[in-house]
């Protein structure tokens, strides 16, 4: 029987390869996240609900988001962008200061479709570092843009001592139809004890002014927990298991 030629075995490698970077990547579906990986889902014992947002930090919305946190007396995780991080490094220290975790959404909100690049751990190493720079606070987590976590990026953010968390419920207030009221019934299906929130409190990635909805969606949401009995805060609090597999 004839042996497989190099450029076959080659090939069943580079297969291999791809599978292994791509294939986490599927803890993306909702469904598979919260069977398999209800850490990476973040989802937590008890009542209390982690309050999350993406995309920061913004001179333009963010402000806005810490003072109507501050007056509904909630602290929330902010998941920033290293790369804008050092032009706003004064906002990034005072959402720390007002009690919120700052944690990493990665450099920038690229796509990772490359199979073992080195980039992924450099960039990801260093977003990590502005952060700390910024708030003088060990960061505990990422969380990959589109929340997409393949292996690559599975491996660096151990390597960089963080550990990766995504969603269990999200307000789609990306969207160029997203209202305070779209905001609040995508999430109410999902809201519930243990779960971990996704909403933004910037544009930089979606349409334009869309986190006006998320702003005007926050009392409400707020209100609604607390007649749940349960109690909104930053991921620190809410308990997730120890292990994201």
């Amino acid at each position: 029987m004839a042996l497989p030629s190099l450029r076959t075995g080659a090939a069943v490698v580079a297969a291999a390869g791809l599978a292994a970077h791509l294939g986490p990547a599927g803890t993306w579906l909702p469904g598979v996240r919260r069977r398999f990986f209800p850490a990476l889902a973040g989802l937590g014992p008890g009542a209390h609900v982690a309050l999350t947002f993406d995309d920061g930090p913004d001179p333009r919305s963010t402000p806005l988001f810490l003072d109507a946190l501050d007056r509904l007396e909630v602290r929330a995780t902010f998941f920033v962008l290293g790369e804008h991080v050092p032009a706003n490094e004064r906002l990034v220290r005072e959402t720390a200061a007002r009690g919120h975790e700052v944690a990493v959404h990665g450099w920038n909100h690229n796509r990772p479709w490359r199979p073992c690049d080195p980039r992924e751990f450099r960039d990801l190493r260093r977003a990590k570092a502005v952060v700390e720079a910024a708030t003088a606070v060990p960061v505990r987590w990422y969380r990959p843009p589109y929340g997409i976590l393949t292996g690559g990026r599975w491996a660096a953010t151990a390597r960089c001592g963080m550990r990766p968390v995504l969603w269990s419920a999200w307000g789609r207030d990306w969207t160029r139809a997203a209202t305070a009221d779209s905001v609040l019934g995508t999430l109410r299906p999902d809201l519930g004890p243990g779960a971990t929130v996704l909403l933004h409190d910037s544009d930089r990635v979606a349409r334009p002014g869309c986190w006006l909805a998320t702003l005007g969606a926050l009392p409400r949401l707020v209100a609604s927990c607390r007649d749940a009995g349960l109690d909104l805060g930053p991921l620190v609090d809410h308990d997730v298991p120890a292990r994201a597999r």
